[in-house]
This record gives C-alpha cells, sequence and structure tokens, in this order.
C-alpha cells in the first residue's frame, strides 16, 4: 500500500506554532480504523483528521476525527483546520474546491466557509451540527476538585457549573477572576471520581473553565481540560467555545438577532488562540452557532509503507 501523506497546521492562529496543532491526511482511502487510531495516538495531538469520500455525492468528503484513544462525532478545531488545507487544493475527489464545504461526520453535516484573504486562504467559518444541548449541572466542589481550586474560585451568579453540547459534551464553569484561571491544575484522581459520578454516560468530563472580560462581555479567556481522554489541557475547542457561546446566548436576555463572543485560549500554555463565535437567537433560543478561525501551515509528511 502506497505512503500516505499528512498536514500539520495550527488553528484559530495567524501565526505558525501558536494556537492548536492538528494533522490532516486528506486522503485516507485505504486505511483501516485500527491504522487510523495508531496513527492518532502516535501524533499524540487533541485530535486529527482523515479525509474520505463522501457517502453522498451531494457533500465534499466524509471527515474522521480521532483523539489519541477514541473517535469521537465533532470537534471545532479539526473542522476549521481541515477545511483550510482542503480549500488550497484544487479538486477534491474528482470534484472541484469551492468556497463552501459540507463534511459527512458522526453528529452530522457540518457546513463550512472557507475564509480568503484575496486569493489565499486563511481560514474557515463552520457550523455547529447540533442545536444547545443543555445537560445536568455540577457541583461547584467537584468543579474545584478537579481543577486544585477552592469552591470559591468558581463563580456561580449567572450559572451553576454545567453541561453543554452542540456535538461534543463539556462541563462549562465561569471562575472568579484571571487568577483562579491561572491557578487552574488538572487533578486527575478528581476527574475520575467526576466521570464516575457524571449522569451522561460515556462522559470523560471534559472541563472548559473561563473568565468574562470584565471591561467587555463580549471578550473570554478560556481554559479547557480532558486528562481522561490524554488531553491534559487544550490550546484552543471549538466544539466546547461553541457549546459555551450557545449557552451564554441563551442566557443573555436578548430575543432575537446575533449574539458575538470572542474567546481567547491557549495562553497559559504559550499556545495562543482566538475563536470568534456568532449565534443566530430566534426567540432567545440559540438557532445557529458559527465559529470562525484563522490557520497557519506548519508541516508536510508522509507515513511511509503503509
Amino acid at each position: 500500500m502506497p505512503a500516505a501523506g499528512f498536514v500539520t497546521v495550527d488553528v484559530f492562529t495567524r501565526e505558525r506554532f501558536a494556537g492548536n496543532p492538528l494533522a490532516v491526511f486528506p486522503d485516507a482511502r485505504g486505511l483501516s480504523d485500527e491504522l487510523m487510531q495508531k496513527i492518532a495516538a502516535e501524533f499524540g495531538y487533541s485530535e486529527i483528521t482523515f479525509v474520505l469520500p463522501p457517502e453522498d455525492p451531494s457533500n465534499d468528503a466524509r471527515v474522521r476525527i480521532f483523539t489519541p484513544t477514541a473517535e469521537i462525532p465533532f470537534a471545532g478545531h479539526p473542522n476549521v483546520g481541515t477545511a483550510f488545507v482542503l480549500g488550497q487544493q484544487k479538486e477534491l475527489f474528482g470534484k472541484p474546491i469551492g468556497s463552501s464545504l459540507r463534511f459527512e461526520e458522526l453528529a452530522g453535516l457540518v457546513e463550512i466557509e472557507v475564509l480568503r484573504d484575496q486569493d489565499a486562504v486563511v481560514g474557515a467559518t463552520i457550523r455547529a451540527p447540533r442545536q444547545l444541548d443543555v445537560g445536568t449541572t455540577v457541583p461547584v466542589d467537584r468543579v474545584a476538585d478537579c481543577l486544585c481550586l477552592s469552591p470559591d474560585d468558581v463563580k456561580v451568579v449567572r450559572h451553576q457549573p454545567i453541561t453543554v453540547s452542540v456535538g461534543l459534551p463539556f462541563v462549562a464553569a465561569e471562575l472568579v477572576n484571571l487568577d483562579a484561571l491561572a491557578k487552574a491544575c488538572p487533578n486527575i484522581s478528581a476527574f475520575h471520581r467526576a466521570r464516575d459520578a457524571a449522569p451522561e454516560p460515556g462522559s470523560d468530563f471534559s472541563l472548559f473553565a473561563y473568565v468574562r472580560d470584565p471591561q467587555d462581555e463580549g471578550r473570554v479567556r478560556a481554559r479547557m481540560f480532558a486528562p481522561l481522554d490524554n488531553v491534559i489541557e487544550d490550546p484552543a475547542t471549538g466544539s466546547a467555545s461553541a457549546a459555551l457561546g450557545s449557552y451564554l446566548a441563551a442566557q443573555s436576555g436578548q430575543a432575537d438577532g446575533t449574539f458575538s463572543l470572542v474567546i481567547q485560549q491557549g495562553v497559559e500554555m504559550g499556545r495562543p488562540s482566538e475563536i470568534l463565535l456568532r449565534v443566530t437567537l430566534q426567540d432567545g433560543r440559540p438557532s445557529q452557532v458559527l465559529i470562525s478561525g484563522h490557520c497557519a501551515m506548519a508541516m508536510r509528511g508522509e507515513i511511509d509503507s503503509i
């Protein structure tokens, strides 16, 4: 079997070696499920993607997303980065590449607009495949235990820590200030206890902690921890950002129109990222959430003798 080529890109950043790294296999035909998982484990990135021909020819591709330990139904930065890579090709599985792409994924159909600056592809905007799903609240002391913080560091004025999803579940927890966010450190034993106590079956208890900018409520600083999925900390998490943005939009009291949010992530890791969100509200409910970001090319290579 021939070698399989890949590209690595840094997502939700304009600069190489910032943001969230992603490996993309633009043509994964011939790779087995087992081999995809082994490749994902070898890279060790939070996710990598494998691009296959679509099952429905009216779509552009079937995209499979793997963490180092499992295939997942949806994630933000893999979609943005994959669209950035594919958008620079002239064609995909015999079809010309346009400004719009549609990816078949386990969570559903993901619609994407390729972002261009004149003739150069610079990033992408994706539409979350599912509506906001609000799950159960999580006790403050459980969140504090997971982050090695005091319960007083968790802010509950607007909401209790709560499970939210637009395709992949996260526990969203607001912290009192940037000092608390900077102090946060994952307690692996506490994450195991939290997973065992979670009512959602199969949850690995991914925790998205955030602080609102006191000068601008449209800006947020966040950190995401999923140590039970081999992601000690993620520098940019589009799916968590989309879920949080959609939830905050629903809590905003705004009936109709657009709710915008800028989320900075990865700062404490030395890999700063910026995620742009636009949530459309109808009768106070989120009807659509768009996730946008820039990307930067990093490396190219191939896995030999597949």
